[in-house]
């Protein structure tokens, strides 16, 4: 724990003092605040509905862009060769490599109280699908960073680590839209596996143990495989 930890702080510091954590944070924000205001002003509706609904999307782009370089970098500049020389495991590096980029993602997600303030000024809000959203699009983005993680795992190019993700990602976003195209059977499991599936269940404000099971269920998966991935150097 005490590693984790370590790597987790170094990490973090290493994030804030890139510009690229700060490039993608404000791009993210700038795209999110353009479709809030537009449905506030423009459309009339005084929600956070928008929010919820853009930013997996957004995530799908941003969420690859946080995490490329965080293993990949470290595989082509060698320094993490001299990061496991040190009483360190494989898995305590991807956990506190995640843990920062998660912690970087909820930094980029509260300036959004902004918005909540601003609905909240302008008449009575149902607190529990808002608790509910938050709640929900942090366990998406922790499941899109994991992935994103467990893509920089395989490779020490950073274009190629993104694309790795992105595409993992992709397939997950997608799944619960294409149920159509699959007889029942099959389309209960895609269901299940489709990451929107539960977030709309959990910005209903309704928190449900299976759709928790399945966020850190996957989130654990990804970072395993990047273990594995770390480790098979020695192989």
């Amino acid at each position: 724990m005490l590693n984790i930890k370590h790597i987790f702080f170094r990490e973090l510091r290493s994030l804030f003092d890139s510009p690229v954590a700060y490039i993608v944070s404000v791009v993210f924000l700038g795209l999110l605040g353009w479709f809030f205001t537009s449905s506030l002003f423009l459309a009339n509706v005084a929600s956070l509905r928008t929010v919820f609904e853009m930013t997996p999307f957004f995530l799908l782009f941003f969420g690859p862009a946080m995490t490329m370089r965080l293993l990949s970098e470290e595989k082509k500049g060698g320094t993490l060769e001299l990061l496991v020389t040190k009483p360190i495991m494989e898995y305590e590096i991807v956990v506190g490599k995640f843990l920062a980029a998660w912690m970087l993602f909820f930094a980029t997600l509260l300036p959004t109280l902004v918005y909540f303030l601003t609905i909240s000024f302008l008449g009575k809000i149902d607190m529990g699908p808002i608790i509910g959203g938050y709640i929900g699009l942090m366990l998406v983005g922790g499941v899109f960073l994991s992935l994103g993680v467990l893509g920089s795992s395989i490779t020490e190019n950073q274009i190629i680590a993104f694309i790795v993700s992105f595409l993992i990602v992709f397939v997950l976003f997608i799944l619960d839209k294409i149920l159509v195209y699959f007889p029942g059977d099959i389309a209960t499991i895609l269901e299940y596996l489709g990451v929107d599936y539960h977030f709309s269940n959990i910005a209903r404000g309704v928190i449900d143990t299976r759709d928790l099971v399945y966020y850190f269920s996957m989130m654990g998966l990804a970072l395993l495989v990047g273990t594995v991935m770390l480790e098979k150097r020695k192989w």
